[in-house]
This record gives structure tokens, C-alpha cells and sequence, in this order.
């Protein structure tokens, strides 16, 4: 009686290593610009829960997210990229983006990032 063989080929196993290979470059390529989200997210959510933002005027605000961003080690957003307003007595202070990392020779991968001080958002 002959058993029949199961189990991979290997160029199966070829195929599922070079998609394992794939998914962990674009993973360790987007990881940073997610890590620098959350840093972006934090500054402004301490900003938030400044009492003294209500009353700083549009360049102290400024200011003090450079000064947090500098300590943060924040390059994509700038102070002077920041979207300040006031609404209803409250000051809302917006940053919204673009990440751009390039995966494998001309392909690359586009992010789009907001965070803001807004209540709910």
C-alpha cells in the first residue's frame, strides 16, 4: 500500500516565507511613523489638560508644542504647521499630516495622520 505524502512544496514554503518577509519590511517601515503619532497625540492631550491654554495667545502655543516636541523628538509637525482656533472658550489646537516611507524600490506607502485637542476626537 503507498502512502500518500502531504505537506508543503517547497515552493510553497518559498512563496509563504517571502510574504512573511514582505508584511515584517512594511511593518518595521510604518512602526516609527506610528510611534511618532502617539507622541504627537500625547503632546497635544497634555496641552490639553494645560488650565493656561485657554488664555495663551496663538504664538505661546505655539511655542510650548515646539518646546514639548523638541523633547519628544517630534519632526514632523511644526508649531507653525499647528490649526489654532477657539471654540466656545476653548481653545482647539489641530496638527494634521502626511507620512511618506518608501517599502521596495519605487513602491512606498502614504500615511495620513490628525490629532487634536478637540474633545471627542
Amino acid at each position: 500500500m503507498r502512502n500518500k505524502q502531504t505537506g508543503m512544496t517547497m515552493v510553497g514554503i518559498l512563496f509563504i516565507g517571502m510574504l512573511v518577509v514582505f508584511v515584517a519590511v512594511v511593518a518595521m517601515r510604518m512602526a516609527p511613523v506610528y510611534m511618532e503619532y502617539g507622541a504627537i497625540a500625547k503632546v497635544l492631550k497634555t496641552m490639553s489638560n494645560d488650565p493656561d491654554l485657554k488664555t495663551m495667545t496663538i504664538k505661546d502655543v505655539r511655542d510650548s508644542f515646539d518646546r514639548r516636541a523638541t523633547i519628544d523628538n517630534i519632526s514632523s509637525v511644526k508649531g507653525e504647521d499647528l490649526d489654532i482656533s477657539r471654540d466656545g472658550g476653548e481653545t482647539v489646537v489641530e496638527a494634521s499630516w502626511s507620512a511618506k516611507r518608501p517599502i521596495i524600490g519605487n513602491v512606498s506607502i502614504v500615511m495620513d495622520f490628525t490629532a487634536s485637542t478637540a474633545k471627542g476626537k
